[in-house]
């Protein structure tokens, strides 16, 4: 499975663990390991997965922008990850030093973004994300750092093609909150599945085996102020999962 570099678009990637992690990243600000000693206290099935997963390595991608990160996600979406980076990666030659800024993309013509690859309503999206950048309702990310994560998500979510799990993604991997909860991601479910529900490695997913959001929030109640934290133990549940599949697949062949 392809992932976008901050979205991960079913379960954690191995970019996010610590031997793999890209230069540059950076360790989460908030105290983890009194993330881990809670949670574990709170809720015991958590807690084993958490002992199986090992050591909380999020790392958070460096982020110059606001404009910068959500441009990036506006051209990942429904891509697969080479042809996205391909994409992307031409339409930061666009830019001086390959710093895009809002005002120099509304200067390109539709042609030239065509040329790099953006369809016509990834156009319109960033172009939007430009006005509204321009205009202010985009904050700078030195104003984002000051916001709550409610206030984020209601002003990014203005912009065309940006939706709630989209900011719960950058505030998760770029921004570094703690408390964030995205019951909509499909890995964040199927690991809460896997941890709290009858799916077991190797078995087909059913809509059925996937829990609603509101059976996801009673038990998270309890994860609170480290959802963010419980998310990332979730997506590794998909990853433990998926070792165990391929381990017994090699053993059987």
């Amino acid at each position: 499975m392809q992932y976008a570099p901050f979205i991960p678009t079913d379960c954690i990637s191995a970019v996010y663990r610590l031997e793999d992690v890209t230069e540059g990243y950076q360790k989460v600000r908030y105290d983890h390991a009194l993330a881990c000693q809670h949670l574990t206290a709170a809720d015991a099935r958590l807690a084993k997965l958490m002992a199986r997963s090992g050591p909380f390595v999020l790392r958070l991608k460096p982020t110059h922008s606001t404009f910068e990160a959500l441009l990036e996600s506006i051209v990942y979406q429904q891509l697969h990850g080479r042809a996205a980076k391909a994409i992307h990666g031409r339409i930061l030659e666009l830019f001086p030093e390959a710093t895009p800024t809002p005002a120099a993309l509304l200067q390109l013509s539709e042609e030239v973004l065509r040329n790099a690859g953006l369809s016509a309503g990834k156009q319109l999206a960033i172009r939007d994300l430009a006005e509204k950048s321009v205009a202010g309702i985009v904050p700078p990310l030195t104003k984002l750092h000051r916001m709550a994560d409610e206030e984020i998500c209601a002003r990014l979510t203005t912009v065309r093609g940006i939706g709630i799990w989209t900011v719960q993604m950058l505030l998760i991997f770029r921004m570094g909150r703690p408390n964030v909860l995205p019951v909509s991601d499909y890995g964040v479910r199927k690991g809460f599945a896997l941890t709290f529900g009858k799916l077991r490695p190797g078995m087909p997913v059913t809509p059925a085996d996937l829990p609603d959001p509101d059976t996801m929030k009673r038990r998270a109640a309890r994860w609170h102020p480290w959802h963010s934290v419980a998310s990332w133990y979730l997506w590794r549940a998909c990853d433990l999962a998926a070792d165990a599949e391929t381990t017994k697949r090699r053993s059987a062949s």
